[in-house]
């Protein structure tokens, strides 16, 4: 991540669960957050992000930077388009970033 997009969010005690990630100042509609880090992986983990490939197949990313500690939500203001994380909408300082964790989460809010 660049210096700027790391300046923009933390990590820090969640109320949705653990750590959570967290913006520090605001964060505009569409803007880059940042590149979900890690080394690849074959298997699944709980830091582990699953990426579609250009051919249709699935890689994985077992996370090492800040955004691994990213919680579920069902009305997300983050999505991920590959290794990348954009905002869905402004993020106001203070606030924590979540994401759409997938169709086996739909059962959590």
């Amino acid at each position: 991540m660049t210096s700027s997009m790391t300046q923009k969010i933390t990590e820090g005690p969640s109320a949705v669960h653990g750590t959570g990630v967290f913006a520090v100042a605001s964060i505009a509609v569409e803007e880059l957050v940042g590149r979900y880090e890690g080394n690849p992986s074959e298997e699944d983990g709980t830091y582990v992000l699953w990426v579609e490939t250009d051919d249709g197949g699935w890689e994985g990313i077992d996370g090492t930077g800040v955004l691994r500690f990213l919680n579920h939500s069902q009305s997300p203001n983050v999505e991920f388009d590959g290794p990348d994380l954009y905002a869905l909408r402004d993020i106001a300082p203070d606030e924590e970033l979540l994401f759409d964790y997938g169709e086996e989460w739909a059962h959590v809010p």
